[in-house]
Formats: structure tokens, C-alpha cells, sequence
């Protein structure tokens, strides 16, 4: 595991004092148990920790870079960028679900790819990264890893609610979702899902959850109709 965890320091770009901190910041409660190591050597401590950190930073950014932006817009916004699956998203662009402890039960039934999981870890790596190096280091890695490329990430975040404005802006137009697939057991389900514009197919997505399907499909047309000449 150290090879793994000095591996995941190359990813992110920083080099822990402590390594304990990664690796209570990696180590899910259930294989925290399996192990019989104190509660304290999970990531759930750690996690509220870079939570704090996390909308400090963020709402630093938000203010500093929208100066004309409302409060109720501000709020708003950080919270598209730091909400679950937006922060599952930045986590799996460095490959953190890789890097999870976690135990055989949680394993079994699909833990890794689980979204609420893989943001919590994504914060309690912040909260590490906090406690080690300071808040100038937790920072830089909430810049590059999560505030960085924001037109395209929100893009993916809000797709469903973009497309469906644009979709409004047609008088006539009309959108739904249609589940064309769906396998596996039931604890690790994938579902495919058509987004159907107009009557015709014009994204695909899959995901672990038909909501998360739908998001990927609503993605994939957005950029099939920006790409578009003339629409």
C-alpha cells in the first residue's frame, strides 16, 4: 500500500509529511473495522475537516473571480461546484477511487464506484492535505483538481438543466429520457439512457444510476448541438 499511496502523491502533485494522514484520508470505515483500527484512522474525520476547507476556498475563488455576482447567485454556483457529483467527477479524472481502502463487504457491492464515497474521500484528502501542508497547499489542490476547467465541468454538472432551458427556448420543443438498458446484479448496476429531442435520439449515457445516466446523455447532446453549424 505505501508504493500506492507514494504513487497517488505523484497524481496529485504533493508529498505528505505524515503519510498516515493519506492513508486515514483513503481508508473507508469499513475496512477501518475489518481491521479493528481506532475510528479515528478512517476518512470520516478528515472529510468534515476538508469539507470546511473546501467551501472556504471555493467561496474565496467564487468572490474574488465574479464580482458582480448576487449572494444568492454565489451561493448557488459554489454549490453546483461542490456538491457530490461534481466533486465524484474531479476524483475520478485523477483516478482517486483506485486508491480506496476499502472493506470486502463494501468492495462487493460496488463501494468504489460509488459517488457518495469517492467525494467524501476527494474531501477528506483536502482536509489531509490541510493538516499537512497548510491551507496555501490544500488550495493549490483545490484549484487544479476542482477549479479548474469550471465551463466545461459545469457543463457536465448542470447538463439536464441546461438542455432542458435550450429545449424551453424552442416553442415547440420537447425532451425525455428513455431507459434502453439495464444489467447486472442489483447492487452494481449499469443503465443505459437515451436523451430524445424532438423525437430523435440525440445523446446516449451511462452510469450507475439512471439519474447519473441521464446526466451523461444530456452531456453528450450539449456538445452534439454546440458542435452543430446550425441547429
Amino acid at each position: 500500500m505505501e508504493d500506492r499511496l507514494t504513487e497517488l502523491e505523484q497524481k496529485i502533485g504533493y508529498s505528505f509529511h505524515d503519510a498516515k494522514l493519506l492513508m486515514h484520508a483513503v481508508t473507508h470505515s469499513s475496512c477501518a473495522n475489518e481491521k479493528l483500527i481506532n475510528k479515528g484512522e478512517d476518512y470520516e474525520r478528515l472529510e468534515f475537516l476538508g469539507d470546511a476547507v473546501l467551501e472556504l476556498i471555493s467561496s474565496d475563488f467564487i468572490f474574488r473571480e465574479h464580482t458582480d455576482m448576487s449572494e444568492g447567485r454565489m451561493t448557488k454556483y459554489r454549490s453546483s461546484i461542490v456538491c457530490e457529483p461534481a466533486l465524484a467527477f474531479c476524483a475520478r479524472q485523477i483516478g482517486l477511487e483506485q486508491y480506496i481502502m476499502l472493506g470486502k463487504g463494501e468492495e462487493a457491492t460496488g463501494g468504489r464506484k460509488r459517488d457518495s464515497i469517492i467525494s467524501d474521500v476527494m474531501e477528506a484528502v483536502i482536509g489531509a492535505i490541510y493538516l499537512d501542508g497548510g491551507i496555501d497547499e490544500a488550495g493549490n489542490f483545490i484549484r487544479r483538481f476542482i477549479l479548474s476547467d469550471l465551463e466545461n465541468k459545469q457543463l457536465f454538472y448542470d447538463a439536464k438543466t441546461i438542455l432542458q432551458e435550450e429545449i424551453q427556448k424552442d416553442n415547440k420543443g420537447t425532451l425525455y429520457y428513455r431507459l434502453v438498458r439495464e444489467e447486472g446484479p442489483e447492487h452494481d448496476k449499469v443503465f443505459e439512457v437515451e436523451a430524445v429531442v424532438n423525437g430523435v435520439v440525440a445523446g446516449r449515457g451511462s452510469g450507475h444510476s439512471k439519474k447519473a445516466a441521464e446526466q451523461k446523455a444530456a452531456y453528450e447532446t450539449l456538445l452534439r448541438r454546440n458542435q452543430a453549424p446550425d441547429r
